[in-house]
């Protein structure tokens, strides 16, 4: 065992105590939170325009503070932007995280002094935790993966800009350089698929102990080193992977397929990081729920989602949610965001300690017809039948088919990209479109209504989702297909990728 790995475990101890002081004492973390940032940026623009100083607590914070998206709060964003001091936050930030948006075109979150080192250390303390837990330090002495953005900043202003991921990527602690894979120079190449061939390259030979990255495009990584190999499974490959690290989409639709590819289970840890803060990370190996980080700089607000679109929609503290809620999450950080609307929606499963789990985008549903179906239902409608029969899922997204043939019901198209399809894909339908009734009481009435009818399945070519996402311009990186949409743009660029035909409502091949 090396020095660094022998120090893991007391450090581990001495961090986990400091997390568990704040996580019996969520609440008053997140009241001294609020007070603490409010009062750091009272002598803001923002700060004087809603009369910071006069905040004593939530109920003032609510009565002048506003809910906001980023097109919203943009006339203060595009004046931080311009190299302004002191608008949302103190100074100027740190860095900009360039995102993109689906209504507001390139997004430049600030990132500040104040909160960086929280987004670096939430991602030490998810893996400090994990050691704790489970004593398991092996892979701290193997090399380590992070698929991610390339770390080549621009600037604006004076101010550095690139990818949340790609900024991460200039602050690794020295302590882990040695361990660090890929080199600085493969790191940098902008075109995804080359970047991950020179990763196969760097990596297909090293001690690989840790593997980390948005799950579609660590399988990518996997299916190449596999190519590359001649066939040989991740585990024969790197016999001492120990740990896979993820965040940005639910595991559950690509975890048989990694699975399958690795020829093993592998102990894995969720983390919820973002742009605008590092969120939650999971901190128990047999607990789903991740850990919502109530001291990091972030205090929360939570809307329920089925008020959001209200125009006096109710907002809540952390001290006054409710298990097996769907919330709309909102942010208010010390980097200057406030009322800041993130568009994730979460849903409570412990409340001792508090644990969310990620349940969809607010803007990412079907409601065509009012069933305002999410991400959650449709993902366990589709896994628990496809787990219950053997099929394999390598990705798959839904929208409304609104304008049907003649004498049809309209219906929901779901396009999934099997890596082991049904033997039987009308029965398979069918039993989707049952287990979706049953977590969407909307769309039940609607089916039995004879307003829609079931769904309709198109089973997408191989490569199908990757291709379509290459000609977005939208490949690697940060990227995630939308698992919901409400309206037909992904549905109509997929549409050139259906294997064949398929007839009426019960996916049938002709």
């Amino acid at each position: 065992m090396g020095l660094k790995a022998s120090l893991s475990r007391p450090f581990a101890a001495l961090v986990v105590k400091g997390i568990n002081k704040w996580k019996k004492n969520a609440v008053k973390a997140q009241q001294d939170t609020l007070l603490k940032i409010v009062g750091a940026a009272k002598n803001t623009a923002f700060g004087k325009d809603h009369k910071f100083a006069s905040i004593k607590s939530y109920a003032d914070f609510k009565r002048l503070v506003p809910v906001k998206d980023y097109e919203e709060l943009r006339p203060y964003i595009d004046r931080v932007v311009a190299g302004e001091r002191n608008v949302m936050w103190k100074g100027k930030p740190q860095y900009f995280a360039k995102t993109s948006g689906t209504t507001s075109g390139i997004k430049y979150i600030p990132i500040s002094k104040e909160s960086m080192p929280e987004h670096i250390k939430a991602a030490r303390n998810a893996l400090l935790t994990y050691v704790h837990e489970t004593g398991n330090v092996d892979f701290i002495d193997g090399k380590m993966i992070f698929l991610q953005g390339s770390p080549v900043m621009s600037k604006k202003n004076g101010i550095n800009v690139g990818r949340l991921s790609g900024i991460v990527a200039n602050l690794v602690p020295a302590y882990l350089q040695k361990n660090r894979l890929p080199s600085y120079a493969t790191n940098c190449i902008e075109d995804w698929e080359e970047k991950v061939d020179a990763i196969v390259e760097e990596t297909i030979h090293e001690n690989m102990t840790l593997i980390s990255g948005i799950p579609p495009w660590v399988q990518m990584y996997f299916d190449r080193l596999t190519e590359k190999s001649g066939g040989k499974k991740i585990k024969d490959i790197f016999p001492e992977f120990k740990l896979f690290v993820y965040g940005g989409v639910n595991f559950e639709p690509y975890r048989a397929k990694i699975e399958q590819s690795i020829g093993r289970k592998i102990d894995a840890i969720e983390t919820y990081p973002a742009s605008e803060g590092f969120i939650a990370y999971q901190d128990e190996q047999d607990n789903k729920g991740l850990l919502l980080l109530a001291k990091a700089g972030i205090f929360y607000e939570f809307i329920p989602a089925d008020e959001f679109y209200n125009d006096h929609p109710t907002r809540l503290s952390l001290g006054e949610v409710e298990l097996d809620t769907n919330y709309v999450l909102v942010l208010n950080t010390n980097a200057g965001l406030w009322g800041y609307v993130i568009g994730d929606t979460v849903k409570f499963v412990s409340k001792d300690p508090y644990r969310i789990v990620v349940t969809g985008r607010i803007k990412h549903f079907i409601s065509a017809f009012g069933e305002h179906v999410i991400g959650e239902e449709v993902e366990h409608a589709l896994l628990s039948v496809a787990n219950e029969e053997g099929v394999g899922i390598t990705e798959f997204t839904v929208a409304p088919q609104v304008n049907p043939a003649a004498a049809e019901l309209p219906y929901h198209e779901w396009f999934v990209e099997f890596s082991t399809p049904p033997a039987d894909m009308a029965s398979f339908s069918k039993k989707v479109d049952e287990a979706l009734q049953k977590k969407n009481i909307y769309y039940f009435d609607l089916i039995e209504g004879k307003i829609l009818q079931p769904l309709v399945i198109r089973s997408l070519q191989k490569d199908a989702f990757v291709n379509y996402m290459k000609a977005q311009g939208k490949l690697g990186g940060q990227n995630k297909v939308p698992r919901l949409a409400n309206d037909r743009k992904i549905a109509d660029d997929l549409s050139g990728f259906i294997i064949v035909a398929q007839t009426k409502n019960r996916g049938d091949f002709n």
